[in-house]
Formats: C-alpha cells, structure tokens, sequence
C-alpha cells in the first residue's frame, strides 16, 4: 500500500537547491494531516553526506542513489534512478522542484510509473474526506485556479514553484533513517555526453533570496526610473524586481520579474511601484510578509493584498522615499 511523501531534493555540486529544504517544510505540514512521513530523495555522486542535511531540515528519512553516472544532471539516467527508488518504496506522493531539472525530470518519471503529474503547483493540501493530495495551479493564463486531483493512480506527483512554500526551523540534532538503493545502470544508460559544463558567475542576488525587494511595473514610466527604484534599493539592502510588461517591453532584465512566468518571491518587504496587480503577478508575490503598494488608481487590485497602500505618483513618491529613509538612517548613525 502507498504511503509517505517522498521530496525530491535537487543538488548542484553536492549543495541541497533551496526548493527542496522549502518542499520538506511543506511536506511535514502535509504528513501531519495524513499520519505518515516525510522521506528525502537524493540522487548523485557522492552525496550520502548531505542526507543528514535533510533530516535536520525535517524528513524523517532519506533514500538515496549515489553512482558516478548521477555527477551531472542528464535525463535518462535520473529518470531511471528515480523510477527505481519509486517502485521500490510505493510513495503515496512525490514532490519535486519545479526548476529546469525538475520540470524535465518529473513528466518522464510519471510516465514510466504511469501516474499524473500537476506541473507548476502554487499550493498543496490534503482534502479533509478523500485524504487525496489538492494541487493548486495557475490555469487559463493565470486567469483562474485549478485545483486537481489524482485520484486512481500512485504516486501523486507535483512540481512546485521556488519560492511558494515555507521551511521550517532547521534542528541539527533530529536524527532519521538512511538508505541506499541500488541501480544497475550500463553505458546504454548514458544517451547523452556531457563534454564541458560551464558555470556563470552570478552578478546579482537571486530576487527569491531578497529580503527586501522594489518592484517596478509599467506605471513607472520608462526604464530609466529603473535608476531611482535601484538607489532605494540599494539603501534598504535589497534589490529590484519587475511586472512582466516591463520584461517585455525590455526595460529589465528576464530575471527580474515576479509573477506566474518569472519567479515566485517571498521576502519581508515588497514595494508595488506602478503595479496593477493581474492576478498573473500576485501569484508571484502575494505571500510575502510585508507588501506596499503605490499606485495612481486607488481601484488597482494590488491594494487588496496590500498592507499599506499609497494612492499617488510613483515618480513624485518614490525619491521623497529615498530623502526620507536617508534622514532616517543618517540621525541613527549620529
């Protein structure tokens, strides 16, 4: 009989991506409600190390494949590991990051197990009455939320957007099972040569590692007040983010934007600077804990996720902002 929820945790060079320490959290909170346990997955090259890592951040346990085909991520040979380790366990569900590994690697995984797979999950629960797993996801462009079911086949599966979910406290002194499966991979199995990998150097932080973030949308104007909304920024400690109008109209950078087709953020502060608030972009920010927004139309739907709204000018507001947090600042130091 299925049972337990199985969190695929992504690693790059033998660090644990943050998504999967997000998806344990929510995998623990889901448990609870079922009676079950949350297990770790992990798969590489010498990584058994980082299992401990896991259970500190709240599975109970850990299964994991360690074969020097799995050093780099290449489709067939994971699929084949992950396929593996879910005929052998029987998870009730499975969960994975929806990054560029997990979106490739889950649709194969439940084709070769023959289940669903919700993609692109914004929220997950356990339905009172059926105990089935609710995945919820953006639909239609954004314009409504489906939540869907998988009611006949096992394992569950979703991918989950980084960023939506929340980790819970790390405890280093938890301590939790730990097994190995083993798979008999042959040179067959390697259908694609890796022959260079190359890393690029990361200039800026991620948005979704921000504590802070300023967000512009196309009530800014133009893209040089991209200039006045960084120097705010800059003077909170965080960084600057966008509308996806602002994206395509190419006055910011594709990573910058928050929203159902950029990156979920879930910092401390988010300032809406000339954002409406489409429900495409709430999805990609309605979770954080403090959001301000400014806007012209006092009717914008931003302000209803809001915990403070300024109706007004961006272009008048925002550098009256940046007087005023500098006197701040400059009388603390004093």
């Amino acid at each position: 009989m299925s049972k337990d929820i199985y969190v695929v945790a992504e690693q790059r060079d033998g660090h644990i991506a943050k998504v999967g320490i997000e998806l344990i959290g929510e995998a623990t909170r889901l448990a609870e409600q079922l009676g079950q346990k949350v297990v770790g997955v992990l798969l590489g090259d010498g990584i058994k190390d980082n299992a401990q890592e896991l259970i500190a951040w709240g599975a109970d346990s850990v299964v994991y494949v360690d074969a020097p085909m799995l050093k780099e991520y290449v489709t067939e040979p994971y699929t084949k590991a992950l396929t593996k380790v879910i005929k052998d366990c029987d998870p009730e569900i499975v969960m994975f990051g929806a990054t560029s590994i997990g979106r490739d690697l889950a649709p194969r995984v439940a084709s070769r197990v023959k289940t669903g797979l919700t993609a692109d999950c914004t929220g997950l629960d356990i339905d009172p009455e059926t105990k089935l797993l609710r995945m919820t996801r953006p639909a239609f462009g954004g314009n409504i939320m489906a939540t869907i079911l998988c009611k006949t086949h096992r394992p569950q599966m979703a991918t989950v957007r980084p960023g939506v979910m929340k980790r819970i406290d790390k405890d280093d002194s938890r301590k939790g099972d730990i097994k190995e499966i083993k798979v008999d991979f042959n040179d067959a199995d390697m259908n694609v040569k890796i022959l260079k990998v190359v890393k690029e150097t990361a200039k800026k932080t991620d948005i979704t590692e921000a504590k802070y973030l300023v967000s512009g949308g196309r009530g800014i104007g133009s893209p040089e007040f991209f200039n006045v909304l960084r120097e705010l920024a800059d003077i909170l400690g965080g960084e600057i983010s966008s509308s996806r109008a602002n994206v395509d109209a190419g006055w910011i950078e594709k990573d910058r934007q928050v929203g159902q087709t950029g990156k979920t953020v879930r910092p401390d502060l988010y300032m809406a600077c000339g954002i409406s608030g489409a429900i495409q972009h709430l999805a990609g920010m309605e979770s954080s804990e403090c959001i301000i927004a400014i806007n012209k139309n006092d009717t914008a739907p931003i302000f209803e996720v809001s915990d403070l709204g300024i109706v007004g000018d961006v272009k008048i507001i925002i550098p009256k902002l940046i007087e005023a947090v500098k006197k701040y600042k400059a009388a603390k130091e004093v």
